[in-house]
């Protein structure tokens, strides 16, 4: 049967590194390092810590001080220890969402990061994977999942976390090509990993956990799947497009067409995005746009007495009801608390929202904020996220700003240097790591592809 999810298989499956272009591979690269300064950053965040102590009591663990005997084989960041290949993809996707600083892909409004490195990881130091099997493996996941989402279309993510259901299927297809399963055994992986697939945004309105496991839950499902299918364990053949399959249940505008669009040709991988601010990514397009009036035009944050941020829907869908945040996780989700961030700092980072989420300052600067649905911003959405703003200044000045590629979109990207000086900002943020431990560990991550096995991203403790 040569449905789309057959065909999407079969992509999954038969992927090796030598069809991926050079270009893709650099950029894969770029999204590994990043991806890793993302999972340092989430130690001793609250919720991680949670998903991390429920995964080590579950299974085979070793952390420092404690018996090595019964150590599993795959990395868990956070903790410098061990644990199985589930347990310690679970944990590494919660702590790698938690900062906010993961990379997204616009046209499918996707996380691939999150939820496709911590399982392909996990799985490449398990069965000894070489750096250039683990590379091949993140481009199967990123491509899977950018097209699921793009297939799921934007109906989808007005009440789903698209990172939570298309992400099951990103570890699948990522996990299942390090373990050499064929295309049908992918296919049965698709069908397993998508009657797995969930995430609700509800949980903003009351400043739940439930992002961090959303992530968690998509990575280790992927797994799980690829590990049943690889053991003739069955799943769904038209897990997409079939009568009560995704589409059916979780979308109203889902468009079989784009699972296959450019298999082989366009490497949506390349087309991801890195994250400049610590937050949200609806908000950066405004955020960049603020800072670019401000910049212009000399601006202080006092000078400001109404910014309106003209949005696409899906902006007025995720922030619209976070109306008074009351931690700082649900504060990234605020626009008026970001734009009241970078009117102030220039950049609103995760200092900046630690120490400075609920100043009386930043929230009377908060209040001054509106978001308003635009039809240019809103038709070129999601492949295009432009940002335009309206700011009132004290003066009576009427001032507008306009960005079409938000720092860290493909044609705005960040370089090497600022993905490892991100990467080491995060490490100490967190206290995760030593700047002269991360810098080491970068460092080696740069030269990935040379590595005959993965290890160990992070040294443990002597």
């Amino acid at each position: 049967m040569n449905s789309p999810t057959a065909q999407l298989a079969a992509f999954a499956a038969n992927l090796r590194f030598a069809a991926i272009p050079v270009a893709v591979v650099r950029k894969t690269e770029d999204l590994l390092v990043d991806w890793f300064g993302s999972a340092v950053a989430g130690h001793g965040a609250r919720p991680v810590d949670s998903i991390t102590r429920f995964a080590l009591s579950m299974g085979p663990q070793n952390i420092p001080g404690c018996d090595t005997s019964a150590a599993g084989p795959s990395e868990v960041i956070v903790r410098r220890g061990r644990s199985s290949p589930y347990l310690a993809a679970m944990a590494n996707a919660a702590a790698s969402h938690v900062a906010e600083q993961d990379d997204v892909h616009n046209g499918s409004v996707f996380h691939p990061a999150t939820v496709v490195f911590p399982a392909a990881l996990a799985v490449a130091q398990a069965i000894g994977a070489s750096g250039q099997q683990l590379l091949t493996a993140a481009v199967a996941g990123y491509e899977v999942g950018i097209r699921v989402g793009e297939f799921l279309g934007r109906s989808h993510y007005k009440v789903f976390h698209t990172t939570g259901t298309a992400g099951t299927l990103a570890s699948a297809a990522a996990v299942g090509n390090l373990l050499g399963l064929d295309a049908t055994q992918m296919q049965h992986a698709f069908g397993s990993a998508g009657t797995q697939s969930a995430g609700l945004w509800e949980f903003l309105r009351t400043a739940a956990d439930s992002k961090q496991l959303h992530t968690a839950h998509a990575a280790a499902a992927g797994l799980m799947a690829a590990y049943l299918a690889q053991d003739g364990f069955t799943g769904a053949a038209q897990i997409f497009e079939g009568p009560q399959g995704m589409a059916a249940g979780m979308s109203s505008d889902a468009d079989p067409a784009r699972l296959t669009h450019g298999l082989g040709s366009r490497w949506a991988t390349a087309e991801t995005s890195f994250k400049y601010h610590a937050s949200c990514r609806h908000t950066h397009p405004a955020a960049d746009a603020l800072l670019q009036v401000m910049q212009r035009h000399g601006l202080a944050a006092d000078d400001l007495v109404r910014v309106v941020t003209h949005v696409h829907q899906g902006a007025i869908d995720v922030l619209g009801p976070v109306v008074n945040p009351s931690t700082v996780h649900q504060s990234k989700f605020s626009m008026g608390t970001v734009l009241a961030l970078v009117a102030r700092f220039g950049h609103a980072g995760l200092v900046e929202f630690e120490q400075h989420f609920s100043d009386d300052l930043t929230q009377a600067l908060r209040d001054r904020v509106t978001m308003v649905l635009d039809a240019e911003v809103d038709r070129a959405y999601p492949r295009r996220w432009i940002g335009k703003v309206t700011v009132h200044t004290r003066d009576g000045r009427v001032l507008t700003g306009r960005v079409d590629e938000p720092k860290g979109d493909p044609g705005n990207t960040l370089s090497r240097d600022e993905i490892t000086a991100k990467a080491l900002r995060l490490a100490a943020f967190s206290g995760a790591a030593s700047a002269d431990e991360m810098q080491t560990a970068v460092d080696a991550l740069w030269t990935v592809a040379q590595w005959p096995r993965v290890g160990d991203l992070l040294e443990p403790p002597v």
